[in-house]
Formats: structure tokens, C-alpha cells, sequence
């Protein structure tokens, strides 16, 4: 993780061409890690409907960064939430959305494995 030293006037020091704006990847996936821990602690005591809009707050994250596998899966978990089929066990699909963020892999396959993974699960 890249730490920013604090120069004058209290303002972080930057390595070259380092954005001012841009979260490090640990960083982004820091917050998505806690996002997800802050909905799957919500999600026993919380209509699936009002998850939806953590959910999507995610994928937008994710997106922006570009982890296609956690857009992925975020898809999926929509899907899972809005089929009224009673309570869904959303635990296990957070888990997979954490794993999604962990993910080394970020690119097209990973995502298409991913979506292989969710089918399965939402078949079930």
C-alpha cells in the first residue's frame, strides 16, 4: 500500500504522476470489503428490497475501478434479490462478492468464471 507523506499546509505528498483523486487499489478495495461486512451485517434484519440500493452503490465502485468480477457478481445478487422468493440467504453471496473483490484476476475470464459460479448458486 503506498503511504503520502504530509507536506506543507497538511497536504499529502504524492509520488510522481500519481493522481491526487485516485484511491490506491487496496484502498478501493478496503471500502468495498467494508461496504459488503456493513450489508451482510444489515441483511438478517432488512427487507432484500432495501439491500438493493448498497448493492448497486457497490457496483458502482467496482465498476469505476474496474473489477469486473464484483460487477459480476453484483449482478447476480440483484437478480437473487428481487425474485421475491422469500428470505435469500444473501450471507453466501456476500461471501462471493468478497472473493470477487480479492480477486487477482480482474479481467473478462475472471468475470465470465464468476458468472459461472453465480449461475449455479442462483439455479439453486
Amino acid at each position: 500500500m503506498t503511504r503520502h507523506a504530509r507536506g506543507a499546509g497538511g497536504h499529502e505528498a504524492m509520488s510522481q504522476g500519481e493522481s491526487p483523486d485516485r484511491d490506491t487499489a487496496a484502498e478501493i478495495r478496503d471500502q468495498l470489503w467494508a461496504r459488503i461486512a456493513a450489508l451482510d451485517v444489515r441483511a438478517p434484519y432488512t427487507p432484500a428490497a432495501d439491500l438493493l440500493g448498497g448493492i448497486e452503490a457497490i457496483r458502482q465502485l467496482a465498476h469505476a475501478h474496474g473489477l469486473a468480477p464484483a460487477v459480476t457478481v453484483t449482478h447476480f445478487i440483484d437478480r437473487a434479490l428481487m425474485r421475491g422468493d422469500g428470505p435469500v440467504p444473501v450471507h453466501g453471496w456476500f461471501a462471493m462478492l468478497t472473493e470477487a473483490v480479492a480477486s487477482e484476476r480482474q479481467d473478462l475470464e475472471a468475470a465470465n468464471r464468476f458468472a459461472e459460479a453465480c449461475s449455479v448458486r442462483l439455479a439453486a
